[in-house]
This record gives C-alpha cells, sequence and structure tokens, in this order.
C-alpha cells in the first residue's frame, strides 16, 4: 500500500533533502491565510494551506534567507509530475525560480530563467543548496556576496516575522532583487509593484526602505502618497518601524520640517504637483535635484506623465518605486478603457513590467481579502432612456428654484449617463433607496456599514435623505425611537462638505453613521475595514475605477466578524470586469454592445421631473475571480458549467457521493479538491440564492439530477416519517438526542453535526447529551454517523 502525502514527506522527502544539505534552517513553510468561503450571508475560513517546503539559502548564521524554490510533494503513489502545474503558480506568489514536484522517489523540475521543465529524476539527486545558489546567482545577474545585495540579507525582526504576509516578503524581496540587478547593468533601478486595495502596500514600502537602510544603502526617502489621511498613516506605519521621530517626519504645507529627516513622508498636494496648474515651488525650493536616493510612490497609477513625475524626474539617480493597486491588464469596455489603458501603458513604459503582482481575486482565494459576491438589478426607466415628450407631460421644474421649465429648457431625450448628472429623478432615487434597504434588511438588517457611490454631489444628498428616512419609518415600525443627538444613519461624504471629518463616524460608530453616500472621496485610499457593501447608484466608465471602489470593500474587519463583502450594482459597472473566455466565446457574431457615448453637457445644468413609475428587476448573482491573469465576473451559469464537469470527474455515482459526504475526511478531500480547480461549492450556493440547502443537494443536483431539498426538509422528513420506526427503536432520551442533532443539521449543515462542541448546544444537552445517547447502546459516534447516513437518503 503506497505511503499517503504526509507520510510521503516524513518517510522518504525529509531525510532525501537532509541528505542533499538542506537543514531545517534552510526549509520554510510559506503560505496564505485560511481562506474563506461564503456561506448564506455569511463567511467562515476553511483551514490554512501552506506550500510543503519552501527552500532557501543563508550565507550566514545571522542573514536573513532567501526562499529561491519550493516543492510540491505528493503521496507516493501518484506520478512526479502530478503537482507541477499548481506549484508554479505558488513559484509566482512566492517569488521564487525553481519549482519541483515530487513523490518521494522521483521529482521534476521548472525553471522559470529557462522556462524549461526537466524530465523525472530520482530524489537521491536532488539539487544541493551550492546548486541552487549559483544558479540563482547566474539568473538574477548578481552575487549574493555582493554589496547591492546587501538589503536581501538583514535579519528580519521578530516583529516583522509576525505581521508580515507570505506575498508581502515575496514583493520585498522582488523589488530588491531587481534593484540589485538594476544596479549591477548600471541601469536606472525603477521597480513596479502591483498589489490590490486592502494588501499592505503601506507595509512593504516602510520593511523595504527599513531593510536598504539596515544595509546601510538609504541616504534620504521620499514616500509620495494621495492625500492627509494616507499621509497620516504611513507617518504612524514608519514609527513603528523605525522607531524614531527623528528618522522621519511628516511635511506640512508652506514648510519643510523634514530637512534633517532619513524619510521624508508628502502628499502631492504638499509638493505642489497634484493637478497640471499646481505650484510646485516648494518642491524646487527645499529639495534640489538629486536629494533623494530613494522615492516611493503610492498610487503611481494617476500616470507617469502626470505633473508628479516631475518628483522623478528631478531625482533620476534615486532608486524609484511605484506602487499600484491597479491590474496590469485592463479588462472590460468603459467609456475610459482607453485612457485606462494610456495610465498602465505610462506606468510599464516608465517602470518596467510589474516586480512582483497580486491581484484582488488572489488575496480573495487567500483568505487575505474579503469574499466578494456581486447582486446586479437593472432600473427599468434606464433601458430605454427618456424623451423630452415624456418629461413635459410630468411638469419639469428648475431643482434649485422650483420654477417649471419650457419645453426650449429642456433637451430632446437623455440617457442613463444624464440621470442624476443633468436629469434627476426623485421615483428613481426612492425606488433605488427602498430596493437598497429591503435587500439589507433580509440579508442582516439596515445597521451594515455601507458605501454608496453617487452620479454627483446632490444625487449623494438625494440618496443620504432617502436611506434616513427609511431608516427612520423602520424604527418607528420596530417600536425604537431615536433619541434627540444620535447621529445620522446615512450621511453624505464629499469633498463638498469635507467627507474626511466623518470617516472616523464610519469606521467605528456602533449607532450611527451606517452608510456614506458619495461621489470620488472615497474611491482611493481610505481603509474603512468595517464596510460590508458596496453600491453603485452612478454609472462608472472606468476599469480603474471600478477596481478601487471595489477595493473599499476588500478588507477583513474580524473584530465585527467580517470575512466578506457585497457589490450591489444597479447600473451595470461590474460589467467592466469583463466575462470569462467562454462566455465571450459564446456571444453573437455582433460582438459586444457598443460603449455608451461621452457625456455631453449641452443643455441646462439640471432638470428635475416626477411622476415616474420605477422598477427594480433582479439580473443574476456574480462572483469575481482570475483567469489568464485578468479579473473577470462569472455567473452561475458559467460556474455550475465548470463545477459539474470537475464533480463528475471525481465522484462516478450518486452513491458515491452520499458515502463520502458523511465521511468527515472524505468530504473535506473532495471539497479542497474541487476548490483547488477555483470551484467552490459555496460560491455556486450563493449565486444560486440556494443558502437553505446542504451542499449536498447542490451538488447532488448539478452532477446526478437529484431534486434538491432544502435542510429544513430534510429535517423534517427524517423526524417525521422517514426514520420515525428507526427512532421509535431507540430509547426515548436517545432519540431526542438525534432529533436535536437534526434540528442543528437544519440551522447548519452537516458540519454542526461534527463540532466537538455539540454536546454542549443547549437543545442536545437539554436532551441528555451523550449520556443520552449511550442508553443506545455500542459506540455513541457510530449512532451519529448513522443519523448523518439516514439525513441524505433519498
Amino acid at each position: 500500500m503506497s505511503l499517503n502525502e504526509a507520510d510521503t514527506r516524513a518517510k522518504l522527502i525529509d531525510p532525501a533533502l537532509h541528505s542533499r544539505g538542506w537543514t531545517e534552517d534552510l526549509i520554510g513553510r510559506e503560505g496564505p491565510a485560511a481562506p474563506i468561503d461564503i456561506v448564506g450571508n455569511r463567511a467562515r475560513r476553511r483551514n490554512k494551506k501552506r506550500t510543503d517546503y519552501t527552500l532557501r539559502l543563508k550565507l550566514r548564521e545571522d542573514s536573513q534567507p532567501v526562499a529561491v524554490a519550493l516543492i510540491e510533494a505528493k503521496k507516493e503513489g501518484e506520478l512526479p509530475t502530478h503537482g507541477l502545474e499548481q506549484a508554479k503558480g505558488y513559484g509566482r506568489l512566492l517569488n521564487v525560480p525553481f519549482v519541483f514536484s515530487s513523490n518521494g522517489h522521483r521529482f521534476v523540475e521548472y525553471d522559470s530563467f529557462t522556462g524549461m521543465t526537466s524530465e523525472p529524476r530520482q530524489l537521491t539527486s536532488f539539487p544541493k543548496p551550492e546548486d541552487l545558489r549559483r544558479r540563482y546567482e547566474a539568473g538574477k545577474g548578481f552575487g549574493l556576496e555582493d554589496d547591492i545585495a546587501k538589503p536581501l540579507l538583514p535579519p528580519c525582526k521578530d516583529d516583522y516575522e509576525g505581521f508580515r504576509r507570505y506575498y508581502q516578503d515575496a514583493a520585498i524581496r522582488a523589488a530588491l532583487e531587481k534593484i540589485a540587478r538594476c544596479q549591477k547593468k548600471n541601469e536606472p533601478a525603477r521597480v513596479l509593484l502591483s498589489l490590490a486595495t486592502g494588501t499592505g502596500k503601506t507595509f512593504i514600502a516602510v520593511n523595504l526602505l527599513k531593510r536598504i537602510a539596515d544595509a546601510g544603502q538609504l541616504k534620504r526617502a521620499l514616500f509620495l502618497c494621495d492625500r492627509d489621511e494616507l499621509r497620516t498613516q504611513a507617518h504612524g506605519a514608519f514609527h513603528n518601524v523605525f522607531k524614531s521621530n527623528a528618522a522621519m517626519v511628516r511635511l506640512a504645507q508652506g514648510e519643510n520640517e523634514a530637512h534633517n529627516a532619513r524619510v521624508h513622508i508628502a502628499t502631492y498636494q504638499t509638493l505642489g504637483v497634484d493637478a497640471e496648474d499646481g505650484d510646485e515651488s516648494f518642491l524646487t525650493q527645499h529639495y534640489p535635484e538629486d536629494y533623494f536616493s530613494h522615492i516611493i510612490i503610492d498610487e503611481c497609477h494617476r500616470s507617469a506623465w502626470n505633473k508628479w513625475s516631475q518628483v522623478l524626474l528631478r531625482n533620476p539617480k534615486a532608486v524609484q518605486i511605484g506602487l499600484t493597486a491597479t491590474p496590469r491588464i485592463i479588462t472590460g469596455t468603459g467609456l475610459d478603457t482607453e485612457q485606462d489603458e494610456e495610465i498602465t501603458a505610462h506606468n510599464l513604459h516608465y517602470f518596467g513590467e510589474p516586480a512582483y503582482e497580486y491581484s484582488i481575486t488572489q488575496g480573495m482565494e487567500d483568505g487575505y481579502l474579503a469574499a466578494c459576491q456581486i447582486r446586479k438589478s437593472s432600473v427599468n426607466l434606464d433601458e430605454a432612456g427618456i424623451t423630452a415628450e415624456e418629461i413635459m407631460a410630468r411638469n419639469p421644474r428648475d431643482p434649485e428654484t422650483g420654477e417649471p421649465l419650457s419645453p426650449d429648457e429642456v433637451r430632446a431625450s437623455y440617457d442613463k449617463y444624464d440621470y442624476e448628472r443633468l436629469l434627476m429623478l426623485p421615483d428613481r432615487v426612492r425606488g433605488m433607496c427602498k430596493d437598497l434597504f429591503d435587500v439589507l434588511l433580509a440579508s442582516g438588517g439596515p445597521e451594515q456599514k455601507t458605501i454608496i457611490f453617487c452620479a454627483r454631489d446632490s444625487h449623494a444628498d438625494a440618496v443620504a435623505t432617502e436611506m434616513n428616512n427609511l431608516y427612520a419609518v423602520w424604527r418607528q415600525q420596530q417600536g425604537h425611537q431615536r433619541g434627540a443627538g444620535a447621529g445620522p444613519y446615512a450621511f453624505k461624504c464629499t469633498a463638498a462638505v469635507d467627507g474626511n471629518q466623518q470617516l472616523p463616524d464610519l469606521r467605528n460608530a456602533t449607532r450611527h453613521h451606517f452608510v456614506a453616500t458619495t461621489v470620488e472621496l472615497l474611491t482611493t485610499g481610505v481603509d474603512v475595514p468595517c464596510v460590508r457593501n458596496i453600491v453603485f447608484f452612478k454609472y462608472v466608465r472606468s476599469p480603474i475605477s471600478l477596481t478601487q471602489m471595489i477595493g473599499r470593500g476588500t478588507r477583513i474587519h474580524e473584530e465585527t466578524g467580517k470575512l466578506m463583502f457585497t457589490v450591489h450594482d444597479y447600473t451595470n459597472a461590474t460589467d467592466l470586469l469583463g466575462e470569462p473566455l467562454e462566455t465571450r466565446r459564446s456571444t453573437s457574431s455582433d460582438g459586444p454592445a457598443e460603449p455608451a457615448p461621452p457625456l455631453s453637457d449641452e443643455g441646462p445644468e439640471y432638470v428635475e421631473v416626477e411622476g415616474f413609475e420605477v422598477y427594480i428587476t433582479p439580473t443574476g448573482n456574480y462572483v469575481m475571480e482570475e483567469q489568464a491573469g485578468k479579473t473577470v465576473r462569472v455567473s452561475a451559469v458559467e460556474y455550475r458549467k465548470r463545477l459539474a464537469e470537475k464533480l463528475v470527474q471525481e465522484v462516478k455515482t450518486l452513491e458515491d457521493l452520499r458515502r463520502r459526504w458523511v465521511a468527515t475526511k472524505e468530504r473535506g478531500s473532495l471539497l479542497e479538491r474541487l476548490r483547488q480547480d477555483g470551484c467552490s461549492p459555496e460560491a455556486l450556493r450563493v449565486l444560486q440564492e440556494m443558502q437553505d440547502y446542504d451542499l449536498y443537494d447542490i451538488l447532488a443536483e448539478l452532477g446526478f439530477g437529484m431534486a434538491p431539498r432544502t435542510r429544513a426538509d430534510r429535517a423534517a422528513a427524517f423526524v417525521d416519517y422517514k426514520h420515525k420506526e428507526w427512532l421509535d427503536r431507540l430509547p426515548r432520551r436517545s432519540a431526542v438526542v438525534i432529533e436535536a442533532f437534526v434540528r442543528q443539521f437544519e440551522r447548519n449543515g452537516i458540519d454542526e453535526l461534527e463540532n466537538p462542541q455539540i454536546f454542549e448546544v443547549p437543545s442536545v444537552r437539554e436532551a441528555g447529551g451523550l449520556e443520552a445517547l449511550q442508553e443506545a447502546g455500542g459506540v455513541p459516534g457510530e449512532l451519529v454517523r448513522e443519523a448523518k447516513e439516514r439525513i441524505f437518503t433519498a
């Protein structure tokens, strides 16, 4: 009988590696946080998954090991090539050039420098540390003993090791490797790091500069960001790592407090380079050319050719590092797609290809970012547009004066891109707000932190007013009165009202400030981890902007149990994510729809009209995932097709599925194999709005055509008639405990029956618990197993 994977590692691979010189201090275990599954309107973490072996080089006892390779171990009975493709993806994420897969007897290797995959070889010939070091140095173009490689080697402090994530360490190493390679060639050291919002770009920037400083190569550094709040956050992060206020200073407009500092923290506005007409005198007066040895530009997707590029051009000898949350590949089609592609092209032209990339979908898969579900709806008024005749029939008025408007003051027609920008439609606002409020009520209550993106400042006002009114009515219906000093339920958070001042309430208040309506202010850089809903009431033109807006919801908030968030799309904003390749291929020969025409400002600035009937229609649920390097939106139909194909490869019959489902380890193994190929049954359950069903019924219907039954139906059938005779044969107290078990299944599914604390559940404990179960004789666990099998009988 062949060894399983764990025994293969312990009995075959570990001894072989040790014999080749790979001691324990050269072997690491890197990997993500526990991935997140969506369960109903909640989310929970799976078990952590780590790569089997990360191989590292260590020059001397006090130096930081440098990761260079990984090994994916497979059980003895599988081919050594079995895990290679999976391991290649890990290798990219870990930023290691050599990837191996082994079954304990033989191994295969993929070398990212050459792009070549080896033939299987005996594990006794596995490369030694000195072999991989020689090949690593040749491929990177510098030696680890070179002065330029010193930032790779300073030992990291315990606080860094305790808080870093594997991809952050990989991004820092990738940046340091590119800097060393450029310096070896006497080329400008320009580095682009592309990581999704919420993945800790500031942490990377701070620790990157700290490694450089510890190597004695930091003279003066500039960290340039987008707004005051980010400057404050960065100042705190630098202080925590550099431990000295003398080592850094937060810049203020009109004075140079940072004259003697080693790390200068500034905003674009501080330096006067935030706009083409900005006054850059602060930059030129206080900082001569080549003043900085290192520059880090946060949010560098502003385009390398905007005015802030003066900071880079005045310091051509500096190591220049750009941080961006913008993906390298723009997906979807929007009015500003061409402009977004130009911005990306500028970044790539100036900095080169990203030294490291970590996408929003990878962050979600790893469990570092909150899982995302997309709920799409359509508004009837948005489909056909509105004509002047329809408007005049409803007595339009000037929203500022309230005076009626003549036909000459109304444009011939308005389309959806004009709504709330040129044509104010109170009925549409009320209809959309009512639909959103009802959805919040049905998914956990209205007191969820929510950001609504609106078309303009007046639209944000109207939406905040309507949401407050809906909340007030709901409170009255619940019999609760708001106190005189209570803060608002919904509030406008735009530049016009200095919305930054209310952000602390959005983050921290637990009894007010639940809904923020905004236009652009909350698009980038604002850290509000507790936000559970991102809502699009505005039409979005830019794929880059869409990604940034969605990014406001991606942060996990463990304090409130937030592991997932929902995008409520009323304007087809998420169409900019693009569709999976299979979906695009199946579209009609006419090709994709033409993008809407550019916005026009012809006609009067405002028109307000009421009297339209508004209908909101749900149009589907989706998830986000990565395909071929692009973030795409996947529908329930596409997801079903892919999951069904994978399922029938793994499970041949319905009876086999049932047998494996009630065996805890086999069920876990099956689900993990499905998830490895990007097929999450939990996600499909959400897409199909089948939260009341156990995953068994989702899969049984998908693969074998069995009519699904809710957990409540299965529980009622079990107790009332299907297994009543079996229950009657048991001692009465034992039967009551089994019935309590079944009711727990009804609430939370099969996993609840395997919870070690189930005997502490009040209903089970009150029924007699373990003691009552033992009255049936035999092993209680066997009785529970039989109950599980009976729950899932046809």
